[in-house]
């Protein structure tokens, strides 16, 4: 059963700049994992510290691995101040 992850991300101001810059690596990064079949990160419009996120993995094996293998990442590192706001759910 697949796993979506959805919702948002708010980055202090402080920080905006150093995770534009490591945006790009991780979405690549993550499209590589095994088991990611979907994966969108899009800056909001109107504020520009908060990003939208929607994953989608194959199964809850492939969603935890890319848990860990972000948790250890030059994204995990720089986001480490991020407030998240995810809902998860499976779909068939």
């Amino acid at each position: 059963m697949a796993v979506i992850l959805e919702g948002y991300i708010r980055v202090p101001h402080e920080e905006l700049e150093a995770i534009e810059s490591q945006l790009n690596e991780h979405i690549e990064n993550t499209l590589n994992e095994d088991g990611c079949l979907k994966f969108d990160v899009t800056q909001d419009d109107g504020d520009k510290c908060i990003f939208h996120v929607f994953e989608k993995f194959l199964d809850d094996d492939a969603f935890k691995s890319h848990q860990v293998t972000t948790k250890a990442s030059d994204w995990g590192v720089v986001t480490k101040n991020v407030e998240r706001f995810y809902k998860k759910r499976y779909e068939e």
